[in-house]
């Protein structure tokens, strides 16, 4: 499998031949913008933004930390983002008939397209009232996956291996000094350990959704950040986290840059009335409302203790740390 470069994928706008990884984009439900200047929509930053363990991290080499700048090419390459919206959790949306990234994933694997060859979903699922939301964040593969690399051993394993492995780093880009202060730059967690993630495995795709209501204090950073949504625009990088000096330097297998989103540009998705369960107050992650396309802070004391809650994270190695 071979890395791919960012360039050509920022660009708002395709030119030439369009491939079915542009068509999926276009289809997802939240747009793409220039990676400096968008406002609303999804970018593809480069690998080399982000601090990951480098050679020599557990060996006490590797610079500051053990970490550095990752390499600027993705493992996987962007096929679009989709910013939805239900009356109740949505889970395995590349199941579902409605779904239009895969659906062009679909039509490239039904007339043999040599680049359709793996899709991976990144479902981040959003607690709120009256709706729950998702940002769903596709990437595919254009070659095999090699079955022993790290990326091959994670998407063939077993849930407990995925947990064990699959990290986000984040990165603000801008926001108010609160939400730089709370999420930090940088910041990296294993989101299988510190959330309730969920896998749907097919023979061409994996989709990882991630209930960000399984963790009352992930929750409540979540509803500081979306209190300031239009203003903030953040980096989100996804890889495997490598365990040994023999799997080292950790890559992304893909990134996505979130650019002063607003709440009310999610796509409604209707659900059968038997398909899940509305959210309710009840669970962990249900303490925010969003009305008229804002997030409504109940708890201005929640605010006040944003950096606090932050740094009780138990993501080790925040703020570029790490052991």
């Amino acid at each position: 499998m071979c890395p791919t470069k960012p360039d050509s994928a920022n660009k708002a706008g395709g030119s030439g031949d369009s491939t079915w990884r542009e068509e999926a984009a276009a289809a997802g439900s939240l747009r793409q913008v220039d990676l400096d200047r968008g406002t609303n929509g999804w970018a593809s930053p480069p690998g080399d933004l982000f601090h990951l363990r480098a050679r020599g991290y557990f060996t006490g080499g590797g610079g500051k930390r053990g970490k550095a700048p990752s390499a600027a090419e993705w493992l996987l390459r962007p096929a679009g983002v989709d910013w939805l919206r239900s009356h109740a959790r949505l889970d395995h949306v590349l199941a579902r008939d409605d779904n239009r990234v895969a659906a062009a994933f679909r039509r490239a694997r039904l007339r043999k397209d040599p680049t359709a060859h793996f899709l991976l979903a990144v479902n981040l699922q959003v607690p709120g009232r009256p709706d729950a939301y998702s940002a769903v964040f596709y990437f595919a593969a254009e070659a095999p996956i090699p079955p022993d690399s790290l990326l091959g051993r994670f998407v063939n394993g077993d849930d407990a291996y995925r947990n064990a492995r699959f990290k986000i780093a984040n990165r603000i880009v801008k926001g108010p000094w609160l939400v730089r202060a709370t999420v930090g730059n940088y910041a990296a967690c294993l989101l299988g350990r510190a959330l309730t993630c969920r896998y749907h495995k097919g023979d061409d795709y994996l989709e990882i959704d991630v209930d960000i209501g399984s963790s009352a204090i992930a929750s409540a950073i979540l509803h500081l950040a979306l209190g300031a949504v239009t203003s903030v625009t953040i980096d989100m990088g996804f890889l495997v986290e490598s365990q040994s000096e023999e799997e080292l330097p950790e890559r992304l297998f893909g990134a996505v840059r979130i650019a002063q989103m607003e709440m009310g540009a999610a796509k409604y998705v209707e659900l059968p009335p038997d398909e899940g369960m509305p959210e309710t107050a009840g669970r962990a992650g249900a303490g925010f409302r969003v009305s008229s396309a804002k997030v409504v802070n109940h708890s201005r004391q929640q605010e006040h203790a944003g950096a606090k809650v932050g740094r009780s994270m138990s993501c080790p190695e925040r703020d570029n740390g790490g052991k």
